[in-house]
C-alpha cells in the first residue's frame, strides 16, 4: 500500500458519518455478544487423557472463535457531493455483506440508493466504509464492485480499537490507484488526508452527545468539571493564538519583518469577530447574567432548606404521634 495519494483531491468528512459507523459497529457487536446469563451446568465427566484432550481442544476452539468474533466488521456506503476537486462526505447507510463470497447484496444496495435519492437528490454514492485496523486484500473486491456506480470510489475505514495514546481520529480515507508492481499493473489502496467539516445541526448533536451522562456512573460534578476543562482549554488556545498575532504585529511595527497588507486585512477581519469585553454593553450583559446565576443559586438553596425543614417537621410529628397514642395530648407543628 502506498503512503499517500497523488490525486490532489480534498476530502471533507462530516461527524455524522463517524457517528453512523460507530453506531453500526456497536449494534452489531452487542448483538454478537449478548449478556451472559449465570446458569449452573454440571461439568463434563473427566475420562482421563481423552477428556483432557477434548477439554483442551474445545477451549482452544472457543478462544479462537471468540477472538475472531470480538471485532466484527460492518459495511456500508458513504454519500455526499463532489464539487470540482473537493469531495464532501455528508452521510452513510448500512449494507448487507456476505462473508462467504466477500460481496455486497446488490439488490439491497440499489433499493437503498433509490430511497436516498428521493430524500437527498443532490447526494451521490461516493464510496463505502468498513471497520478494522487496516485495509485487507478482500476489500479490493468490494471496491471494484462499486466502480460501476462511481468510477473512483473512496474507502472510509474506522478502527474500533481504542488507543489512548493516539490523538487523531481513528478514521482513514483510502483511494484506489493503479501501480505497476513487479511489471504487473495492480489496483492498490492509498491513504488520503481529510478535514472535519461541520454544520450547525451537527455541532449541536455532537455537543449533546458529548454531554451525555457516562455509563460508568459518573456524577454531574464530573460532567461539569469536564465541561469547564474543555472551555478552559479553548480559552487558553484562543489566548495563545491572539498572543502570537500580537507579537507578529509588534515585530511588523518595529520593522523586523516586512509589512504585508493582505495579512493585515485578515488580522483586522479576525479581530472584529472577537468579543469586545471592555465595552459598556458587555459589562451590563455580564452583570445581568451574573445576577441571574446568583439568584438561581439562592433560590436553589432556599428550596433545599425548605425541603429539609419539611422533612424534619414530618419526622417530628410522626415521632410525637406515637407518644400521643400511648397517653396524653401533645400539640403538633
Amino acid at each position: 500500500m502506498a503512503e499517500s495519494s497523488s490525486s490532489g483531491l480534498t476530502f471533507k468528512l462530516h461527524p455524522l458519518v463517524i457517528v453512523n459507523i460507530s453506531d453500526h459497529y456497536s449494534r452489531v457487536k452487542s448483538q454478537m455478544h449478548p449478556p451472559v446469563t449465570n446458569t449452573s451446568t454440571p461439568p463434563p465427566p473427566n475420562n482421563g487423557a481423552n477428556g483432557a484432550v477434548e477439554a483442551a481442544s474445545s477451549s482452544s476452539f472457543s478462544d479462537s472463535a471468540s477472538a475472531s468474533a470480538s471485532c466484527p466488521r460492518v459495511f456500508g456506503c458513504v454519500i455526499g457531493v463532489q464539487r470540482g476537486r473537493t469531495v464532501e462526505i455528508f452521510n452513510s447507510f448500512e449494507l448487507l455483506y456476505d462473508p462467504a463470497t466477500h460481496s455486497l447484496d446488490r439488490a439491497f444496495l440499489e433499493k437503498k440508493q433509490e430511497l436516498y435519492k428521493k430524500v437527498f437528490p443532490q447526494f451521490y454514492i461516493l464510496g463505502w466504509y468498513s471497520t478494522g485496523t487496516d485495509a485487507q486484500e478482500s476489500d479490493m473486491n468490494i471496491h471494484k464492485a462499486l466502480m460501476d456506480i462511481n468510477e473512483s470510489p473512496v474507502y472510509v475505514l474506522l478502527n474500533p480499537l481504542i488507543n489512548a495514546a493516539q490523538k487523531d481520529l481513528p478514521v482513514t480515507i483510502y483511494e484506489s490507484e493503479m501501480h505497476v508492481i513487479d511489471g504487473i499493473p495492480q489496483l492498490i489502496f492509498v491513504s488520503s488526508s481529510y478535514t472535519i467539516e461541520t454544520v450547525e445541526a451537527e455541532r449541536i448533536s455532537v455537543d449533546h452527545v458529548a454531554h451525555l451522562k457516562p455509563s460508568d456512573g459518573g456524577s454531574a460534578a464530573t460532567q461539569l468539571a469536564a465541561h469547564l476543562t474543555g472551555i478552559h482549554s479553548a480559552i487558553k488556545m484562543l489566548n495563545s493564538r491572539i498572543r502570537v498575532l500580537h507579537h507578529y504585529l509588534l515585530a511588523m511595527q518595529k520593522g523586523d519583518i516586512p509589512c504585508e497588507n493582505s495579512l493585515l486585512r485578515q488580522v483586522s477581519s479576525l479581530l472584529r469577530r472577537l468579543p469586545a469585553i471592555e465595552s459598556g454593553k458587555f459589562q451590563d450583559d455580564f452583570l445581568m447574567e451574573y445576577n441571574d446565576t446568583l439568584l438561581i443559586t439562592y433560590l436553589a438553596v432556599l428550596t433545599n432548606c425548605s425541603s429539609t425543614t419539611n422533612e424534619l417537621v414530618d419526622k417530628f410529628n410522626t415521632a410525637y404521634d406515637r407518644h400521643s397514642r400511648r397517653g396524653g395530648r401533645i400539640a403538633y407543628f
